[in-house]
C-alpha cells in the first residue's frame, strides 16, 4: 500500500513482525508448561490480529471485556467466549442473545447478592448460563478472597439457581503491575496460581464442580514457572507491548508493535519544544509510566524505522497537540531535529489505551505499509 511518510496523521501503525514474535514468545511458553491461553482480545480488538494469534496455536477461546467485543468475534466465527468483568441483570439479557445464537458464553461474579441477580434474570429468559467465581488474589480489584467463606456462599447461590451453572474460577493478578522488579513478578505468579489452586480445592472439597481454573496478566504469564492445576491462562497486552510492560522489565522497547505516525507541525524554539498533531486523543491519557523508574511521558519518540530516540518523550499533550521535548536530566532538545513535515513515531504507555482512540491499523511489514486493519470499539 505504500511508504509511512505519505499516511495522513496521526495514525495508529501495527508492527505485524514484532507482533507475530510477541504471540510466538506467549504461546510457546504456556503451551511448555502444559496449559492453554485465552488470550483477551480487548487490547486490540481486531478480528485479523486474532487470526494471527490463532495460527500460532496454543488457544483455546478467547476473553473479552465488553459483550459489544463478544459480538464481535462472534460474528467471525468465535463461539468460545469468556465475558472477564463481573455480570449484571441487564448484561445477562445481551448476553441471551449470543447465546441463542449458538455462543457458549460464560460470565463471571463476585457476589451472592448480583450471583443471585443474574440467575433470576437468566431462569426469567429461560437459560443456564455457565459462569466462573472471580478471585482476589492480591487486592488489586474486584474478587472474592479464596479462603473466605463468601466463596462457598456464592457457589452455593450459584447451584441454587435454576439460570446459572458454576463453571469454575478465575482472577487477575493486577497487583503485577506494580512490582519493581521481575523477582517481585515471580512471586506474584506463584501467589496467583497457588492461591487460585487452593480456591478451586476448597470448591470441589465442598461438593462443587471447578472445571475451569483461569488466570491472567501479561507480567505473570510471561513469567510463570508452575501452572499446575491452572486449566487457562488469560493475557492480553503481550500482543502488541508498550512501555510500561517495557518498564516492568516483561518486554523490550524493540519488542512494542504499536505506534502512532504523527506529524511535526511547529517549533517553539525558545522552550525547546517540537509540537506534533498528535495529542493526547491520539495517544491517550494513560500517564502509567510516571510511577515507573523511568517517566516516558505520554510515548517515546522514535524515527521511521521505530527505532527510538532515548533522550526525546512526547513530555506534555493538549487535545490535539502534543509537545515533544528532551527527556529530564538531557540536554534541551535542538528542534532542527525534527524539521516541520517531518514525521515521527510514538510508542505508547499503554497499548490498549492507545489502540482504543483508533478505528484501524495500519499494518506494517518490512517497513511498508502492507494492509489496513478494522479494529472495533464501543461496548
Amino acid at each position: 500500500m505504500g511508504e509511512i511518510e505519505h499516511l495522513n496523521t496521526p495514525k495508529l501503525l501495527l508492527d505485524r513482525d514484532r507482533m507475530q514474535s510477541n504471540l510466538r514468545r506467549m504461546a510457546r511458553h504456556i503451551q511448555s508448561l502444559g496449559c492453554t491461553l485465552r488470550p483477551h482480545v480487548k487490547t486490540h480488538k481486531s478480528h485479523e490480529v486474532l487470526h494471527d494469534a490463532l495460527s500460532v496455536g496454543g488457544i483455546s477461546g478467547i476473553t473479552v471485556s465488553t459483550l459489544h467485543e463478544a459480538e464481535y468475534f462472534f460474528a467471525d466465527g468465535q463461539r468460545d467466549i469468556l465475558y472477564a468483568v463481573s455480570i449484571t441483570p441487564a448484561k445477562v439479557i445481551q448476553a441471551a442473545q449470543l447465546i441463542r445464537q449458538g455462543a457458549w458464553l460464560k460470565i463471571i461474579t463476585d457476589s451472592v447478592a448480583m450471583a443471585k441477580l443474574a440467575g433470576e434474570q437468566a431462569e426469567a429468559l429461560g437459560l443456564t448460563i455457565p459462569i466462573l467465581i472471580e478471585l482476589d488474589v492480591d487486592g488489586h480489584r474486584s474478587g472474592i478472597k479464596p479462603s473466605s467463606d463468601e466463596l462457598l456462599e456464592v457457589a452455593r447461590t450459584i447451584e441454587d439457581s435454576d439460570g446459572l451453572i458454576l463453571q469454575g474460577v478465575m482472577t487477575h493478578a493486577g497487583a503485577s503491575y506494580d512490582c519493581e522488579s521481575l523477582e517481585a513478578i515471580h512471586a506474584c505468579a506463584l501467589q496467583e496460581q497457588e492461591q487460585t489452586v487452593m480456591a478451586a480445592q476448597r470448591l470441589r472439597d465442598a461438593g462443587f464442580a471447578c472445571e475451569t481454573v483461569s488466570i491472567g496478566s501479561t507480567p505473570t504469564a510471561l513469567l510463570t514457572e508452575n501452572l499446575k492445576g491452572i486449566t487457562e491462562v488469560r493475557a492480553g497486552v503481550y500482543t502488541f507491548f508498550d512501555l510500561y510492560q517495557a518498564g516492568l522489565g516483561v518486554a523490550s522497547v524493540n519488542d512494542i508493535a504499536l505506534s502512532v505516525l504523527a506529524t511535526v507541525i511547529g517549533h517553539q524554539e525558545d522552550k525547546s519544544w517540537v509540537i506534533v498533531d498528535a495529542g493526547w486523543m491520539a495517544m491517550s491519557r494513560d500517564r502509567g509510566t510516571a510511577k515507573q523508574s523511568i517517566d516516558q511521558g505520554y510515548g517515546l519518540v522514535c524515527d521511521l524505522a521505530g527505532q527510538a530516540y532515548p533522550d526525546v518523550i512526547m513530555g506534555g499533550a493538549n487535545q490535539e497537540h502534543g509537545i515533544l521535548m528532551a527527556r529530564v536530566g538531557e540536554v534541551p532538545l535542538d528542534v532542527t531535529r525534527f524539521p516541520l513535515n517531518s514525521k515521527v513515531r510514538i510508542l505508547p504507555n499503554h497499548a490498549c489505551a492507545t489502540a482504543a482512540q483508533y478505528s484501524a491499523y495500519q499494518v506494517l511489514e518490512e517497513g511498508s505499509v502492507s494492509a489496513q486493519w478494522s479494529r472495533t470499539n464501543g461496548f
